[in-house]
């Protein structure tokens, strides 16, 4: 079962790792294929109790509480992204010669199911801005009368995307680094790596198994593969990556734009990549002011988002109008309010060092709310790069020593307030010391670097809460 098609499931014993957001689907799915389903979970909750019932109803069989045995008889695995390669579970499969899948390998072996027309897809990962441009791209494409979805990692299942009723001409896909380590024979129509940073290091081992699991999205792309002519790093893979003939590789930059890349010119976006004689000509796409918000980094992804949509063909004016139509969700360099002309932004989903790094490089002088859980990251590198811009630093959470430490290596001239609070009036406190800070014409940027779970349930929950705050400045 290792590569071939499965086209008959009818009495395949299938192992499903994980209940959740994939493993739930994918378990219905296939028992509706007629294959001998049988969920395993290490939880043993309340939640997990209710969901397992849900299933059992149905007729598969839920095992909680040990996701480390192998079930007897066991022919397929398919496992939620999360679960890491080193659980006792994979290697008894890896012993058993037992084949494991993700949900994401599972959708796109599904995709011609019962003689269906596949969409193909538009593939987007990096470390960060993944979901933006994703919506940007369908945006985009649905500005060109395309019928197409925003699936995948950002939340809307890709087996229900491929084997629902909907019908649709393209999609656009968000993976993440653990789904494309568990989706070996994907092909892209067309990918784009948005940049590379250290994340998730204690779920692959290492910066290079990370890297390579991101390249794999690359793997057999058809017409382009896109690449952030900033970022090395991704070049690289578009370089190792083994790819259809004739596929090309496709960069984008902020700068003005060399033959086969999208970047810049004058405020314009513009491509010199899917023209006649790019060696000469370039097609103006949109102006910058149609990228909202025209931070730096946004306007890389929406380069990336416009790459991947004339690598499907669509017409310039699309990219326009798509850019133009796009709403960025809550909590990525919002802007809240302006109090004595000083500007508010929440970029509450900047959780790690390279989001932040990005969002202080919108602004020119800024009071910076940081701090939060740091996931073992280390803050050298981006207060050095970032202390020309500080006016003052506000620091909240469980790790906030860690950039202390930092700012006085990098930073010492820059004021500093430490907040060891951790109650629900801490984010307001926080922003009435960077109210103290600022002056006319400042931004006040939330923008952590860290995770948020030691003071909040999520990124979404603290951004509320320094909007909040901010409201109660104004009111």
């Amino acid at each position: 079962m290792g590569s071939q098609e499965v086209t008959n499931w009818q009495g395949t014993n299938v192992t499903v790792a994980g209940l959740g957001v994939s493993g739930i689907p994918a378990a219905k799915v296939l028992h509706g294929l007629g294959a001998v389903v049988t969920v395993v979970n290490d939880g043993d909750d309340e939640r997990a109790r209710a969901q397992a019932a849900e299933l059992e109803a149905l007729g598969v069989t839920v095992r909680l509480g040990d996701g480390a045995t192998l079930p007897e008889g066991t022919e397929l695995i398919v496992t939620a992204p999360g679960w890491q390669p080193g659980k006792p579970l994979f290697a008894a499969a890896a012993a058993a010669g037992v084949p494991v899948w993700g949900d994401v390998e599972l959708a796109w072996r599904l995709r011609e199911l019962d003689g269906r027309k596949p969409a193909p897809w538009l593939a987007v990962t990096g470390t960060n801005g993944k979901t933006t441009t994703v919506q940007m791209l369908a945006s985009i494409l649905k500005a060109a009368g395309l019928r197409t979805a925003a699936v995948g990692n950002i939340g809307v299942s890709l087996l229900d995307a491929v084997l629902g009723d909907e019908e649709y001409d393209v999609l656009a896909v968000e993976l993440s680094s653990y789904q494309l380590h568990w989706a070996p024979s994907l092909r892209a129509h067309s990918a784009a790596v948005l940049n590379l940073a250290p994340d998730h290091l204690d779920w692959h081992g290492s910066m290079e198994a990370y890297a390579a699991d991101k390249g794999r999205v690359y793997e057999g792309n058809r017409v382009a593969c896109v690449y952030n002519v900033a970022d090395k790093a991704t070049e690289d893979l578009v370089r190792a990556a083994d790819v259809e003939e004739g596929c090309r590789a496709v960069g984008f930059t902020l700068g003005a734009p060399g033959p086969s890349q999208l970047g810049v010119v004058d405020g314009i976006l513009v491509d010199r990549a899917f023209v006649e004689n790019r060696q000469k000509n370039a097609q103006e796409l949109a102006e910058v002011s149609d990228v909202r918000p025209s931070a730096p980094h946004n306007i890389a992804n929406a380069l990336a988002a416009a790459a991947l949509a004339r690598a499907f063909g669509v017409p310039p004016r699309a990219v326009r109008d798509g850019l133009r139509d796009f709403t960025p969700d809550a909590h990525r360099i919002a802007h809240v309010a302006d109090v004595d002309r000083v500007a508010y932004v929440d970029d509450s989903k900047a959780t790690n060092t390279h989001a932040a790094e990005a969002s202080l490089a919108a602004y020119e002088s800024i009071v910076w709310i940081a701090g939060g859980l740091a996931k073992g990251a280390t803050f050298d590198e981006l207060v050095a790069r970032s202390a020309k811009r500080l006016r003052g630093v506000v620091l909240i959470g469980a790790d906030r020593a860690l950039i202390r430490e930092a700012l006085a290596r990098h930073a010492p001239e820059v004021p500093v307030v430490e907040l060891d609070r951790t109650d629900t009036g801490a984010m307001l406190a926080a922003v009435q010391e960077a109210r103290r800070l600022a002056e006319p014409g400042d931004t006040v940027l939330l923008a952590p670097a860290c995770a948020s779970m030691d003071m909040f349930a999520n990124y979404n929950k603290r951004g509320d809460a320094f909007a909040e705050a901010v409201r109660e400045l104004g009111a």
